[in-house]
């Protein structure tokens, strides 16, 4: 059971291989970054220029295989995908801009889609409530999309915050703690109860 979320691949990647599994040890299966479009019928197997180019309608994405799916810790995932990004930027994260650095998810069936769509409404709403103060806008430009075809960036693409340390990173912690909607705030559950659900 799979998940598609992008804002930039490499430190997408290093945030959830890394910091979302010293919350959750050993939650994630696989993970790789690549290539996805909203659009089905988008040209066939783009190389990085091609998506670079802001032509193409793809965006940089993390597929994610989770270890063992179900709806809390799928739901658990995208928000904290939502801790270490800004969803306010359209197009842009940090110094990065063009299309491919949209905040999207990608998801494969109806339950992920209305997790999803829960987790963004809530969000908006703390936003607006004044109870998230870390971005740089108030209102949200993520997208969320049916799962297309995902293609694989090319080796040195993969893992290259854990090859190479010190390169760039355009994401950071915006609050370690979810904000609930009274004037409390909830750690990110671990519970995995919740019945099995494919995720996006």
């Amino acid at each position: 059971m799979d998940i598609i979320m992008n804002v930039g691949y490499w430190g997408t990647e290093k945030f959830i291989k890394k910091d979302f599994q010293k919350k959750f040890p050993k939650s994630i299966k696989s993970a790789k970054v690549g290539f996805m479009s909203p659009d089905p019928n988008a040209l066939k197997n783009p190389n990085y220029t091609q998506v670079c180019s802001g032509v193409t309608g793809y965006v940089e994405v993390l597929y994610v295989e989770l270890a063992n799916p179900n709806a809390q810790i799928f739901e658990n995932l995208v928000k904290f995908f939502f801790s270490f990004h800004d969803p306010t930027t359209l197009n842009r994260q940090g110094n990065d801009r063009g299309t491919q650095y949209a905040s999207y998810i990608f998801t494969t069936d109806r339950v992920q889609h209305e997790i999803a769509e829960k987790v963004i409404s809530e969000l908006q709403d703390c936003i607006t409530a004044g109870k998230i103060e870390s971005y740089a806008t108030k209102t949200l430009s993520t997208k969320l999309s049916n799962a297309n075809k995902f293609y694989e960036a090319h080796a040195e693409h993969q893992e290259y915050l854990a090859k190479n340390p010190s390169g760039y990173c355009n994401h950071f912690f915006r609050f370690r703690k979810w904000p609930k909607g009274d004037s409390s705030e909830e750690s990110l559950s671990s519970d995995t109860s919740s019945r099995k659900c494919c995720v996006m």
